[in-house]
């Protein structure tokens, strides 16, 4: 009994398939993930803060505060 010869044909391209593949998935998991983890919750967050944000009083604030020079 002697040992099987390995099989060398193709081994490159086979190798480069498999780990092209497995790179393509964990970045398409990886901007998903992003998506879902960071980016909708900062969107929701900054769509909260606009909702009741009122810039007239703001303005006032700041002026009452004395942090202009050209308003009185």
């Amino acid at each position: 009994m002697s040992a099987a010869k390995p099989v060398l044909r193709g081994l490159l391209h086979k190798q480069i398939t498999k780990n092209l593949s497995i790179a393509i998935g964990l970045c398409i998991a990886a901007g998903i993930a992003q998506k879902m983890l960071l980016n909708e919750p900062r969107k929701a967050t900054y769509a909260n803060f606009y909702k009741t944000y009122n810039i007239d009083k703001e303005f006032e604030e700041m002026r009452a505060k004395g942090l202009f020079d050209s308003c009185k």
